[in-house]
C-alpha cells in the first residue's frame, strides 16, 4: 500500500510538471503597475477666457490663447490610494483679436497662474492599466489674467498616456471659478505636456495579482506532492542526517582547535611586536654611524629578546636626516645598519636572522626635508635604526 502511494504521488508530480513545462506561468513586467511616484511635468498652457463657458469650446482661432514656448511646469506626488497632490505654475498671453470676457481683446496682456490640486486616479475604480491613466480633481489657485488678480476654485479632468514607467504625456482641462466679486470671469485652462516619474514604487496589476495567485496555487500543489514523496524517504534521510551532523561536529571541533591555535599565534606575534616597539629606535649623531650609550642599551634589550625567541627574524632599516646629498645619505644609512647588525652579532645573534636595509633620507618621519628649516631636535628623529618583525 505504501509503495502504491509513492507511485501515485510520483505520477501526479510528473503530470503536473509536464503540464506546467508546456504552459509556463510567470510574472512579467507587464503584470506590474506604478502605484506611487513623484512626478514632474513640462508643457504648454492654453487658456480659454472667452466667457461663453463650453459654447464654441474648440474654437481655437478665436478663443484659445497660447504661447510658442513651454509655459506650464508642475511637480507632485501620487500615492497608492490613488490620491495625488500637485503644484502647477503657468504663463500665457492674451492676444489681440482673441475673445476675452465676451469681447474682442484690443490689448495684449500677460496671464499668470499658480495652482494646487488634489486628484484621484480613476483606474482605482475601473481597473489598473499600465498605459492609460485618467484622473479627476479639485483645487485652489491664484490667477492674474486680463489685468485682474483673483483666487480661484478649480475642477480638473484629465488623463495621462504612459510610454514607459517613467515617461508619458499629460492632457487635462481645468475649470477655474473666481473667488469673490472682482469683476473677473470664470475661464478654462488646458494643459498638454511631457511628464516624468521618479521615486517609483510598483505593485501588481489586477491581472498580475490573479496570475500570482495561480502561480502560488501551482507551487502549493507541487509542494504537497513533494512532501508526500519526501515522507517516504524520511527514515533513510534521518540516518544520513545523523551521520552528516556527526561529521560536521567533528569538522567544527577541528576548525575551532585550528582557530584557537591561530589566535594564540597571532596574540604571541602581537605581544612580541609590541615588546620590540616598546624598545624604541636606535638614534645616531649627525654624520655618524657610531652607536652611543643609549643606542647600545636599546640593542642590548633587543638582543635579549632575540636570544629568548630563536625562531624570530628581523629586518633592520636605518635612515638619515635630509641634510647632505642623497648619495651620501644612502651610504651613511648603510653604514648605520651595518653597525647596528654588527652589534647584535657580537651579542651572539646569528647573522642569518638579521636583514639589512639602508634607506637614506627616503622615509622621513616629519616635514624636515631639503626645503624646510628644522631645529636639531627634529632632524634627530630621522637619524634612526628601526626593527621590523619578519618571522616569528
Amino acid at each position: 500500500m505504501k509503495s502504491l502511494t509513492i507511485r501515485l504521488c510520483a505520477l501526479t508530480l510528473f503530470f503536473f510538471g509536464k503540464n506546467y513545462a508546456q504552459e509556463p506561468i510567470a510574472l512579467t513586467a507587464k503584470d506590474s503597475v506604478v502605484q506611487s511616484a513623484a512626478i514632474i511635468g513640462l508643457g504648454y498652457n492654453i487658456v480659454d477666457d472667452s466667457g461663453n463657458v463650453l459654447d464654441e469650446f474648440f474654437d481655437i482661432n478665436a478663443e484659445w490663447n497660447a504661447v510658442a514656448f513651454p509655459s506650464r511646469v508642475s511637480i507632485g506626488r501620487y500615492f497608492k490610494s490613488g490620491i495625488g497632490l500637485e503644484a502647477i505654475a503657468t504663463y500665457n498671453k492674451y492676444r489681440v483679436g482673441k475673445t476675452v470676457d465676451g469681447v474682442i481683446n484690443m490689448q495684449e496682456s500677460d496671464y499668470f497662474g499658480f495652482d494646487s490640486r488634489v486628484t484621484y486616479d480613476v483606474n482605482k475604480l475601473i481597473g489598473q492599466t499600465a498605459w492609460f491613466d485618467p484622473y479627476i480633481g479639485a483645487g485652489l489657485g491664484y490667477t492674474e489674467a486680463n489685468n485682474i488678480s483673483r483666487g480661484t476654485y478649480n475642477a480638473i479632468l484629465g488623463f495621462r498616456v504612459w510610454f514607459s514607467d517613467r515617461w508619458g504625456l499629460d492632457l487635462n482641462s481645468t475649470g477655474k471659478w473666481a473667488m469673490g466679486d472682482k469683476g473677473a470671469s470664470n475661464h478654462i485652462q488646458h494643459g498638454a505636456g511631457v511628464v516624468y516619474q521618479f521615486a517609483i514604487e510598483k505593485g501588481l496589476s489586477k491581472k498580475g495579482a490573479e496570475k500570482l495567485a495561480q502561480i502560488q496555487a501551482i507551487e502549493k500543489e507541487n509542494q504537497r506532492v513533494q512532501d508526500s514523496i519526501a515522507a517516504a524517504d524520511r527514515a533513510r534521510e534521518d540516518a544520513l542526517l545523523a551521520e552528516r551532523l556527526a561529521a560536521e561536529r567533528e569538522q567544527a571541533r577541528l576548525a575551532a582547535a585550528e582557530k584557537a591555535k591561530t589566535d594564540a599565534e597571532n596574540q604571541r606575534k602581537l605581544a612580541l611586536e609590541n615588546k620590540i616597539k616598546a624598545l624604541g629606535f636606535v638614534y645616531f649623531d649627525l654624520n655618524s654611524s657610531y652607536l652611543n650609550a643609549d643606542s647600545k642599551k636599546v640593542l642590548d634589550a633587543l638582543a635579549q629578546i632575540l636570544a629568548e625567541t630563536p625562531e624570530v627574524t628581523l629586518r633592520i632599516a636605518s635612515h638619515t636626516d635630509s641634510r647632505g646629498t642623497d648619495k651620501y645619505n644612502k651610504w651613511l644609512s648603510e653604514r648605520r645598519v651595518q653597525r647596528t647588525i654588527g652589534y647584535l652579532i657580537n651579542k651572539g645573534i646569528a647573522a642569518q636572522r638579521l636583514e639589512a636595509e639602508g634607506l637614506g633620507e627616503s622615509k622621513l618621519l616629519n616635514e624636515c626635508d631639503d626645503t624646510i628649516y628644522c631645529p636639531e631636535e627634529k632632524h634627530k628623529i630621522n637619524r634612526r635604526s628601526e626593527f621590523i618583525l619578519t618571522n616569528y
